[in-house]
C-alpha cells in the first residue's frame, strides 16, 4: 500500500507579486508540516484573476509571466520535492493565456492553458487549445482551469489519456447574475461542489479542487477547496473559508477498487457519440 498526502488550498491572492509569492510560501510551508506530496494552488495565484469578470479593464489585467520567469523559478525552489500545480496568467509573445504549471525543485513537469473561456475572458485571454497529463513522483496527473471543469470532455480527455489524478485549479465566484443571501444557497457554490464530484465520479479517479477566496470589485470567491475521490465521495474541504484540504489515500488501489466491476473507461463507445 502506498499512501499519499493531497491538499487543496482555499486562499485569497491578488496583483502583488512578492506578496503572492510569500503567502505561496506559507501554504507551500503549511502543507509540508501536513506531510502533502501534492499541492495545488488556486487558478491565478501569482498575480491574481481578473477585478470584473463582466467587463474586464484592459488597463488592469493580471501581469503576464513568461514560463521562465524568476517568480515561476520562486514557487519552484520553494516547492522542494513537493508536487505544485499553481496558476498564473502566461505571456506567449503579445498572447495572454490562463494557464497553470505544475512544478517541483527540478523543474516543471506539466503545464496547462485555459480551453473554455467564459464569455467576458475572451477580452483578457486567449484560449488554450489542448488537455494532456503527463508523469508526476505522486502518479499521473492532468489540470484543469475554472471553467474547464464544466465540460465534461475535459477532464474524460484527461482520464483517457492515463491520468489518475485531475487538478483544479479555480477563481471560481459566486453567482455574478442570481446572488444568494448564503454562500451556501448560491447556484455557483452548489456547481462548484457539483462539478467537482461528478468529474471524480464519471472518471473514477481523484480530483483536487483549489479555489480562491475573499472579493475583488463585485465578486465573491467560493473557497470550497476539497480533495474528491474516484468514487465522487468528498474525503476533505475546506468549506468557504481560507486553508487546507488534505486527505491521505493510495490512489492506484482506491481507482482500482472503484474501477472493479464498472470500468467507465473501459466501456466507453466513443462511436456512438456525436459533438
Amino acid at each position: 500500500m502506498t499512501l499519499t498526502r493531497i491538499a487543496a488550498a482555499a486562499a485569497h491572492f491578488g496583483r502583488d507579486i512578492d506578496h503572492s509569492l510569500g503567502r505561496i510560501g506559507k501554504i507551500i510551508s503549511d502543507a509540508r508540516l501536513a506531510g502533502a506530496a501534492l499541492l495545488v494552488l488556486p487558478d491565478a495565484a501569482i498575480g491574481g484573476y481578473l477585478a470584473d469578470l463582466r467587463h474586464p479593464d484592459p488597463h488592469a489585467l493580471p501581469p503576464a509571466l513568461r514560463p521562465d520567469d524568476p517568480a515561476i523559478g520562486k514557487v519552484a525552489a520553494l516547492a522542494g520535492d513537493m508536487v505544485v500545480c499553481v496558476g498564473y496568467c502566461e505571456a506567449d509573445g503579445d498572447d495572454r493565456y490562463n494557464a497553470a504549471l505544475c512544478l517541483t525543485g527540478d523543474g516543471i513537469l506539466g503545464r496547462h492553458r485555459k480551453v473554455h473561456l467564459p464569455a467576458a475572458e475572451t477580452a483578457a485571454y486567449r484560449a488554450g487549445d489542448t488537455f494532456a497529463a503527463f508523469d508526476t513522483p505522486v502518479g499521473r496527473l492532468g489540470m484543469l482551469i475554472d471553467y474547464d471543469k464544466t465540460f465534461p470532455e475535459s477532464a474524460r480527455t484527461l482520464a483517457r489519456d492515463g491520468a489518475q489524478i485531475v487538478a483544479c485549479l479555480s477563481a471560481w465566484p459566486a453567482s455574478l447574475t442570481n446572488a444568494a443571501p448564503k454562500m451556501s444557497q448560491d447556484r455557483q457554490s452548489r456547481l462548484f461542489d457539483l462539478y467537482d464530484c461528478a468529474r471524480a465520479a464519471e472518471n473514477q479517479l481523484v480530483v483536487v479542487s483549489a479555489n480562491q477566496t475573499g472579493a475583488v470589485g463585485g465578486m465573491r470567491f467560493l473557497g470550497q477547496a476539497k480533495v474528491v475521490g474516484p468514487a465522487g465521495n468528498i474525503l476533505a474541504r475546506t468549506w468557504g473559508k481560507a486553508g487546507l484540504a488534505v486527505a491521505e489515500l493510495d490512489v492506484t488501489a482506491e481507482i482500482s477498487a472503484a474501477r472493479r466491476v464498472l470500468s467507465h473507461l473501459d466501456e466507453l463507445r466513443p462511436e456512438t457519440y456525436r459533438t
